[in-house]
């Protein structure tokens, strides 16, 4: 069972900054996937971006060129460094880590840009 505890949400004025954090603690396989995705009140959950094992980055559209995912393998710890902040952006930001056998999500850490 692999625990994810998130950091470093909060209240940011538009155009502001913030810097999430992830770490898996646990008993951890090979993580293949790791994963922010964000829930605004009313929506659905979507994915806002990914990186796997390999390094290869993915992200939403409307974060491209203001968001950067990054990871340290060593601390199975993963990042979401957020820029150029919106008022859309507010949302609960969720972590999720996949392994070979599994999946997890973080408890979620609220995000609030205001205008």
């Amino acid at each position: 069972q692999v625990q994810l505890v998130e950091s470093g949400g909060g209240l940011v004025q538009a155009g502001g900054s913030l810097r999430l954090s992830c770490a898996a603690s646990g008993i951890i396989y090979s993580i293949v996937f790791m994963a922010w995705y964000r829930q605004a009140p009313g929506k659905q959950r979507e994915l806002v971006a990914s990186i796997t094992s390999a390094g290869s980055r993915n992200y939403a559209d409307s974060v491209k060129g203001r968001f950067t995912i990054s990871r340290d393998s060593a601390k199975n710890t993963v990042y979401l460094e957020m820029n150029s902040l919106r008022p859309e952006d507010t949302a609960v930001y969720y972590c999720h880590v996949r392994t070979a056998v599994g999946g997890s999500w973080g408890q979620g850490t609220q995000v609030t840009v205001s205008s």
